[in-house]
């Protein structure tokens, strides 16, 4: 017996909200093509050199505020409106 979309919401909103999140990570990662994965494992691997670096003193960190200075200076003042 096949079951509607309508049931299988019905049945999942059933759920707690723990099992709720954990179907909706399952539903999304399968809806997801192997180059969305390939691209999130790269940023993962990035993501923990970049920590590596920090946590071992060797990262060249720059203050916010310096970063946002020296961009306004480059390419100018403009609204966040626009």
């Amino acid at each position: 017996m096949s079951r509607t979309f309508e049931e299988v919401r019905e049945q999942a909103m059933e759920l707690t909200l723990e099992e709720r999140s954990w179907l909706a990570e399952q539903l999304w990662e399968s809806a997801r093509s192997p180059e969305e994965r390939e691209i999130d494992a790269a940023w993962d691997a990035e993501i923990d050199r970049r920590v590596a670096e920090v946590e071992a003193g060797t990262a060249v960190l720059i203050p916010g505020d310096e970063v946002i200075r020296e961009l306004r200076s480059k390419y100018g003042q403009r609204s966040r409106r626009s």
